[in-house]
């Protein structure tokens, strides 16, 4: 064969070998249809956190190592009043795959004040964004440490702009600390849904406008575990359900 005719030929075969790979592509993932939900049929799951046992008491913070750091500050790894227990995310483990629900618009906040973060607990879903300010008169070093989502680092000092961010993958108990006051510490809850609460100080959750159906409920607390409860709601169904932790657990 000639130089040039087999020249040609060569050409002509990867040429049709980089068409044959281009066509053999899958296509691109279309979006997942967003489902609504009828609010004459939407039901409620609710209930309480409970401590049993004696309730430990919260440690003084020595926050000597800032001067700027005012105040008064305490441990906030397990919050009881009253027997309550606070600080525990709750939220829909099971019964929703296959669902995609919008994102909210406006941002998760997160805080730092009185060199704390406020608050110490904190929901929110996939892809929206988180939003953290510095209101205190000093320098802090926000540092999430995910095990399934990307980890970032960001000093922020006082007045400066929010840092944000947004998480792809749902991850629970991610904690947040700060790399110049080693006693801040927050846990970020990230979920594909809106169906999620946290408990207040008299360890109260309502967690509304869920479609009828059967789910695994989760409550977990940073120090005590996880415990999850299966519950059944019918449409415009209002369902409670309790959960008592310890420290036996």
């Amino acid at each position: 064969m000639r130089p040039r005719i087999a020249l040609f030929v060569l050409c002509s075969l990867l040429l049709a070998g980089c068409s044959r790979k281009e066509s053999s592509q899958a296509p691109s993932a279309t979006p997942q249809q967003i489902t609504h939900i009828d609010p004459a049929t939407a039901a409620t799951i609710s209930g309480t956190i409970s401590f049993s046992g004696t309730a430990p008491q919260p440690q003084k913070i020595d926050m000597s190592l800032d001067s700027a750091c005012k105040g008064t500050n305490e441990t906030e790894n397990v919050v009881v009043r009253d027997g309550k227990l606070a600080n525990v995310f709750v939220y829909v483990k099971t019964g929703l795959e296959g669902k995609a629900f919008a994102v909210p618009s406006q941002p998760a906040r997160l805080d730092q004040s009185g060199c704390r973060y406020r608050p110490h607990v904190l929901g929110l879903m996939t892809g929206q964004q988180l939003e953290i300010i510095n209101s205190d008169p000093t320098t802090h070093n926000v540092h999430p440490m995910p095990n399934v989502n990307r980890a970032f680092n960001a000093a922020q000092s006082p007045d400066a702009a929010p840092v944000t961010h947004t998480f792809p993958q749902p991850e629970i108990m991610v904690p947040v600390k700060c790399n110049v006051h080693p006693w801040m510490r927050a846990y970020l809850n990230i979920v594909p849904h809106p169906f999620f609460a946290v408990t207040g100080s008299d360890g109260r959750f309502e967690i509304k406008g869920l479609p009828p159906g059967t789910y695994t409920i989760a409550a977990v607390q940073e120090d005590l575990g996880e415990q999850d409860a299966i519950i059944t709601v019918a449409p415009k169904e209002t369902k409670t359900v309790h959960f008592s932790f310890s420290r036996s657990r």
